[in-house]
């Protein structure tokens, strides 16, 4: 099954292009204060080694606002200004060199106000996010509106106000807290314009009900072509809100980057603690993922003899457990048998040499 994207205006945030068929770019936040620069750059850091392509970052403050100046020029990806209430923070964000201003209409609606912003993001040749979410939204139609109708008739009154000031470089997100109101939201502004689209669930919660909540919501628009960048909102270090974002994108045929890891669930014919074993995996994966080359490869940690060998063999490189010991593959063939204990340091290894074929 082949994916057809919906198709949208390109739009370059920093040296990223979204919409207009680019991949689907992988966004996350900050959850540091922004004026804290150290360690707002050290998460950034971490975030993009983890696979981040777009960091949005909280300016409560001109404090957080005037940090983006030195912040900017220690991290490689591109920036965007979170703006709320303030108008002034957006244009001291933009001086200093961010590369994507987002603004709530829920809480900048002031026309004036809205044009200075818009001026000095033409003077920077920047995006706009025009951002939405239910928790801020107005109710601008009859009293008893849908939620998605809110969102939707907000996001156009806004869209059309800013295009009258012939600005057009946009971004739209309209994030709802659950996942019926976020999908059937996206689907009809999909159909209203042609910007790129940000996808999200607000508020999800913790993480295992969060990426649950968001796979959902934005797996299924992805799979309808829409969306152009997504971001997993966890309660939760943010750069598991980047491995989650990367495992939907992988599971749809959308990121064919880095290592995907194939393993059963286990059941009374495993012989080996495979469940650690995988997550030991998947960690060390994760810390040296970014060193990897672009194309994919997959990896299979089977159990047992029932269906390991096949799933090893159909894999770049695989291992098939027996009792305390596996069976390597590499490539459909068999390399050797390795000791439970060693196996995740043999498949790193492994992993290294095909690397750098």
């Amino acid at each position: 099954m082949e994916i057809k994207r919906r198709k949208s205006r390109v739009v370059k945030i920093g040296k990223v292009l979204i919409g207009a068929g680019n991949p689907v770019a992988v966004q996350s936040m900050a959850k540091t204060k922004t004026s804290d620069i150290d360690g707002t750059v050290e998460q950034i850091k971490r975030l993009e080694l983890a696979g981040c392509q777009i960091i949005r970052l909280a300016i409560k403050d001109q404090s957080d606002a005037e940090a983006l100046k030195q912040i900017k020029p220690q991290v490689a990806i591109p920036l965007v200004a979170d703006i709320h209430f303030s108008y002034r923070l957006a244009i001291t964000a933009i001086e200093n060199g961010v590369d994507k201003i987002r603004l709530n209409p829920g809480n900048i609606d002031n026309l004036k106000q809205i044009e200075m912003v818009v001026c000095a993001l033409k003077a920077a040749k920047i995006p706009l996010r025009i951002g939405l979410n239910s928790g801020s939204v107005k109710d601008t139609g009859p009293r008893k509106s849908l939620m998605t109708d809110k969102l939707v008739s907000a996001c156009l009154g806004y869209v059309k106000m800013i295009e009258k000031l012939k600005f057009n470089n946009l971004v739209i997100s309209l994030k709802a807290n659950n996942v019926l109101d976020t999908i059937e939201s996206y689907r009809k502004i999909a159909r209203l314009c042609d910007y790129p689209l940000h996808l999200g669930v607000t508020a999800t919660g913790a993480p295992y009900g969060g990426i649950i909540k968001s796979s959902v919501a934005i797996g299924a628009l992805l799979l309808e072509g829409i969306g152009d960048t997504i971001r997993v909102s966890l309660t939760d270090d943010p750069v598991e809100e980047v491995k989650a974002a990367k495992c939907i994108l992988e599971s749809l045929g959308l990121r064919n980057r880095g290592i995907q890891i194939i393993s059963c669930p286990t059941c009374g014919r495993c012989e080996v603690n495979l469940i650690n074993i995988v997550k030991e995996l998947e960690d060390k994966i994760a810390v040296q993922e970014h060193k990897r080359t672009a194309y994919p490869l997959k990896v299979a940690v089977m159990g047992c003899v029932v269906n390991g060998p096949g799933e090893a063999k159909e894999a770049d490189l695989g291992i098939a457990f027996g009792r305390d010991q596996g069976i390597l593959f590499s490539k459909g063939k068999i390399v050797r048998k390795v000791l439970a204990k060693d196996c995740v340091r043999v498949l790193l290894r492994e992993l290294k040499l095909n690397t750098s074929r």
